[in-house]
């Protein structure tokens, strides 16, 4: 390093020059858009559509809010986004967990494979079940649950039609089946307990020893004493 003399004939050594600026790596668009969304999920999942901003989406992503305008158009763009793969995600999830062959088997699948997303994807369960204005029944979680109780419409169409009970009415009881497991589902987003092969387990018992014991004809009891 070059010496420089003071004043006063002595030596001092000359000043270090100063540090290089660190480049900041660039993303890429896709990149920047899978960030955007990931942003986007954590935050409608914690605060709900309305409670979220475009201002914050940013300002956690480091852009301004025109890159967030120019990926998605607006917050009901990204949030459309955000909810469609969750959807898809529920739904494959629930569509490949269903394997088996016998009819109980199908209802433990489909209930694990629903309290599995729920303990492993929290936050996008969260986004699923917020109701938005924004948004209609076909893209949230009612149409997800739709979707499913269409399953297991038909695996209980077969099953009515073996045992002589009218096929017709096995939609009513799909969607009977999967509201049970929905509702309880969102329960159990909260208390987390007992662990989810537990409430599984209890789930199937009472939807298949109910099934397994179905009146041809069921009546009211009061109106029964009428």
């Amino acid at each position: 390093m070059p010496e420089l003399t003071d004043g006063a004939g002595g030596r001092r050594a000359a000043p270090a020059p100063p540090p290089k600026p660190t480049s900041r790596v660039r993303m890429s668009a896709a990149q920047r858009r899978e960030q955007l969304i990931a942003i986007g999920r954590q935050l409608f999942a914690e605060r709900g559509f309305d409670a979220t901003s475009i201002e914050e989406v940013a300002a956690r992503a480091k852009v301004s809010k025109p890159v967030v305008y120019e990926h998605f158009g607006g917050k009901e763009g990204l949030y459309a986004v955000v909810v469609d793969r969750e959807v898809r995600a529920l739904l494959d999830r629930i569509t490949t967990a269903l394997t088996a062959g016998h009819p109980r088997e199908l209802l433990e699948q489909a209930a694990l494979a629903l309290l599995g997303y729920i303990e492993e994807e929290t936050s996008g369960f969260r986004v699923l079940v917020r109701e938005s204005p924004v948004m209609s029944a076909t893209g949230n979680f009612v149409s997800v649950m739709n979707d499913v109780a269409h399953q297991v419409e038909h695996i209980l169409g077969a099953e009515f039609k073996s045992r002589g009970y009218d096929p017709k009415l096995a939609e009513l009881y799909s969607q009977s089946l999967v509201g049970m497991v929905a509702l309880t589902g969102r329960w159990w987003l909260e208390v987390r307990k007992p662990r989810k092969e537990t409430v599984a387990a209890h789930l199937v018992n009472l939807a298949w020893n109910g099934l397994s014991h179905l009146e041809a004809k069921p009546t009211l009891i009061t109106a029964r004493r009428r």
